[in-house]
């Protein structure tokens, strides 16, 4: 039986950890992640959940315990967003390096200086290339999902998972989410058994490793990236099956006919749609691409999804002194002969308009391309 409840995105987060009853959460509050860990410390209280629930001190210190617990052997979740998720910097390539399969969920909100609270998605970004697997969502109903959808892959990939969510914009605000029951989601979660772990096996985790063999362990952790793309669509398959819904590594809304196509990222791509149906109503042959998964990018995909397109990438964050990151991987993707405006937006949490993405499509109609980055509601 599936229930639609009233919930906004941090409640979705903690009500899928409950469904989960992860061994270990290791905690620390900060703006806008604050509600998951504190929705999910009520199920602790209430004895709802069977979780160790750890106070620390410090993001650093929550992710190190997540290290050490789940190098026991323990399933272990845990949430933070901006500063928090940086301050954890240290020691997330060692989660990663280790091949320890933490679900963490991001509320994405700005790095400081100057100091803000509001959605970019700067935080998660800046951590891009730590080896972690990165999950976006672009609604309440997403991020319940795909964090089910991330505890699977992780312990199947043995490779950490980041699902993210806007700051305020999803996770404060209210939405009907369709809940799964409770002995449907504990059997696709599943029993964790891992074939090695501390408290079982004669093993050292995170002895050094000098040029002889170093090299080669990060080719590994590399193919284990590239084998996360099948697995995605494997567990996504078999969560399907539960809710009716597709997981693919992106959404394509309108794409196949569309001549002139915006790509952009997590809640943005609602507005992003309702600016693609009020045009494809005046005859304007327009579309959207929504990347899911991130890391690792599904460059041939997105290649043939996107190809004899006129394209504009809207990023949520800055690349300073390159090209952004989401453009970047879109350009990986198509190649330098493809014409592709990059456009940023929304830094700090400014809003994205329906008329700033009827400015990006008409400026893709009309052909005005620009080598430099535009962007968007910005005072200049």
């Amino acid at each position: 039986m599936k229930k639609k409840v009233a919930m906004t995105g941090a409640q979705a987060v903690a009500e899928a950890m409950r469904q989960i009853n992860p061994d270990v959460a290791p905690v620390y509050p900060i703006t806008p992640q604050t509600p998951i860990m504190e929705t999910f410390a009520h199920f602790v209280a209430n004895k709802k959940v069977d979780t160790e629930l750890v106070r620390v001190e410090s993001e650093h210190s929550a992710m190190s315990i997540a290290v050490g617990a789940s190098a026991a052997g323990a399933r272990v979740m845990t949430a933070t967003s901006s500063q928090g998720l940086i301050y954890m910097s240290e020691v997330l390539p060692i989660a990663s390096g280790l091949r320890l399969p933490i679900v963490m969920n991001v509320v994405n909100r700005a790095l400081s200086a100057p100091i803000n609270i509001h959605c970019d998605h700067s935080d998660s970004m800046a951590c891009r290339d730590f080896a972690w697997v990165q999950i976006y969502s672009e609604n309440n109903q997403e991020v319940y999902e795909n964090t089910l959808l991330a505890q699977k892959l992780a312990e199947k990939a043995e490779l950490p998972v980041m699902v993210m969510q806007d700051g305020f914009i999803t996770s404060h605000c209210l939405e009907n989410v369709e809940i799964l029951d409770d002995k449907n989601v504990k059997k696709f979660i599943g029993e964790y058994n891992p074939e090695f772990s501390l408290l079982k096996n004669n093993i050292t985790y995170g002895a050094i490793q000098l040029p002889d063999y170093n090299f080669e362990t990060k080719r590994q952790q590399a193919d284990a990236m590239e084998m996360v793309k099948r697995i995605f669509i494997e567990v996504g398959e078999e969560l399907s099956k539960l809710t009716g819904r597709k997981y693919g590594y992106f959404e394509d809304y309108k794409l196949n006919d569309a001549k002139y196509v915006a790509v952009v990222l997590s809640s943005s791509a609602g507005t992003a749609k309702t600016v693609v149906d009020k045009l494809r109503k005046k005859g304007k042959k327009v579309g959207l691409l929504k990347p899911i998964l991130f890391r690792p990018f599904p460059y041939e995909e997105i290649r043939n999804a996107l190809n004899g397109k006129k394209i504009a990438v809207l990023d949520r964050s800055e690349s300073f002194g390159a090209v952004p990151p989401l453009c970047a991987e879109i350009k990986n993707a198509l190649g330098c002969k493809v014409k592709i405006q990059s456009y940023v937006f929304g830094l700090g949490g400014r809003d994205l308009s329906g008329k700033d993405v009827e400015k990006v499509f008409d400026d893709l109609i009309k052909g005005k391309f620009d080598e430099k980055i535009k962007y968007l509601g910005l005072r200049e």
